[in-house]
């Protein structure tokens, strides 16, 4: 197996996992499908289906942050940060702000994206581009 199949694997099983967690219920600071979930945790249920192991931040506000703390983690965990113009790809783990004070992960899928929905109550498919700009793309490095 290359590398670069390799990186492709491992980038559909983190947008496999995001789908099947489709429906699982919102909670803040949530970690398992069973118990709820927000878009850190769903981010680091879709690493852990890829087998990529990082620690995932606890203790944070619903708002405030840093890309720059965003993206130390992102790194940690393996990922390369890309400047927010490149197209996403599946597996791709994408930044976006819905408020200026509010940052928020989305998993890329074929036709779409997942995030979980504190708003619907859910973690959902979103068809098409997000409804926020992208601020950052993270990006799994070869293995």
């Amino acid at each position: 197996m290359t590398s670069n199949t390799f990186e492709t694997d491992r980038s559909a099983m983190i947008a496999e996992m995001a789908l099947q967690l489709c429906g699982s219920d919102f909670r803040l600071h949530g970690r398992s499908a069973d118990h709820g979930l927000d878009c850190v945790g769903l981010a680091a249920q879709c690493l852990g289906a890829a087998d990529i192991n990082c620690a995932v931040p606890t203790g944070y506000s619903i708002r405030g942050g840093s890309l720059e703390q965003i993206s130390a983690v992102m790194r940690l965990a393996g990922f390369t940060g890309l400047p927010s113009d490149e197209p996403p790809q599946e597996g791709d783990i994408v930044l976006v702000r819905p408020s200026p004070v509010q940052w928020h992960l989305m998993v890329k899928t074929q036709g779409g994206f997942v995030h979980a929905h504190a708003g619907l109550g859910q973690v959902v498919f979103t068809p098409g581009d997000p409804q926020w700009p992208p601020e950052a793309i993270f990006r799994i490095l070869e293995g």
